[in-house]
């Protein structure tokens, strides 16, 4: 009996939910109905190729766009520029000026990889310029870097905020000098004063990343080791006092430091093929004057021309107290070619 009853229950409630869908089938087709009608009646006086344009465009607008697919994996990216500069005056030249020719080589490379919430971004950065003066004996360096950084971060949540740990390397590639002249022969001299690896900077430290977008993201790391490595004919000539030569003592070669740091980028299109880069570096160290923090900042203003060939605008600032009293200031401004790949 009750195995009759449960039957019949089953039955009632089969019968009842297809008896409140069927209304709904039948809304859905009186509306399509009703669309049909109002269609065939607006477009029967025009051309059947002006409909097919018409509704195509219309299909267009009300279709939800795809959900752009994340990539997975590892993914490349470089970029190359050659900036040349030149400046000529002839012996009539009553305006003032100095012949050079002036070049920049730049190479960016990216390689990044990304899986779920976890991001691994890398990025070396090198540049070299060099100018080349008239009657001058010397050619002057006007850019020299070699910048590695390496930052892991595991995402939060479903925010924008990460835990992260990062590396940054930076250096240069050639011989770096301070002119003088002569008081006797009034002759150019130069005296060296860095080359590779002197002096060299290693930073790492785990933090937390804010990363709204590639474009967009500041690492805060109050825990930060830094080590500074330099050659130690600097250290070692005559009456030199501890910290004279960035920040090392007599006779060393290498300085530790413990301290905090912030980085961050920004990268923005403010006009149609003109996109400007922010790139701020700040660190403090704990263990000596911690009130005196370091500050590296670069703007870099790239206007693309076309697809080979760009303009050049780049501002860098540069407070360190252990390598000078005050800002480093560096400044080019070029027109060159560009290859990315």
């Amino acid at each position: 009996m009750k195995r009759i009853f449960l039957v019949a229950f089953l039955f009632f409630l089969i019968v009842k939910t297809f008896a409140q869908e069927k209304p709904k089938i039948k809304y859905l087709d009186s509306i399509q109905v009703d669309l049909k009608r109002s269609l065939d009646s607006i477009l029967k006086n025009t051309t059947n190729d002006l409909n097919i344009i018409v509704l195509k465009q219309k299909l267009k607008e009300i279709t939800p766009p795809k959900p752009k697919k994340e990539h997975i994996g590892w993914k490349n990216k470089a970029h190359f520029s050659l900036l040349f500069n030149q400046s000529a005056f002839n012996f009539d030249w009553q305006g003032g000026g100095t012949s050079n020719v002036a070049g920049n080589v730049a190479l960016n490379y990216e390689f990044n990889y990304k899986k779920n919430s976890l991001t691994w971004d890398n990025k070396i950065i090198t540049d070299y310029g060099v100018t080349f003066l008239k009657e001058e004996d010397f050619p002057r360096k006007t850019n020299d870097r070699i910048e590695f950084n390496s930052r892991l971060g595991q995402r939060i949540g479903n925010g924008f905020w990460n835990y992260s740990l990062f590396v940054n390397f930076r250096s240069q590639f050639d011989k770096g000098y301070r002119f003088s002249k002569d008081p006797d022969t009034e002759e150019t001299v130069r005296t060296e004063e860095t080359h590779f690896f002197s002096p060299a900077f290693i930073q790492t430290g785990p933090g937390l990343l804010w990363k709204k977008s590639d474009d967009l993201h500041i690492n805060i790391a109050p825990v930060t080791a830094r080590m500074i490595f330099v050659d130690k004919e600097f250290t070692n000539v005559t009456d030199y006092a501890d910290g004279d030569y960035f920040g090392v003592d007599a006779g060393e070669s290498t300085r530790f430091e413990f301290g905090g740091s912030l980085a961050a980028y920004g990268k923005f299109t403010i006009l149609k093929n003109i996109v400007i880069e922010n790139l701020l570096n700040v660190y403090s160290n704990y263990i000596e004057d911690p009130e005196n923090i370091d500050v590296d900042y670069t703007l870099n203003m790239n206007l693309l021309v076309n697809k080979y060939i760009t303009g050049s605008f780049v501002f860098q600032a540069i407070y360190d107290d252990n390598a000078a009293s005050g800002f480093q200031i560096r400044e080019v401004i070029g027109l060159g070619l560009k290859y990315e790949f």
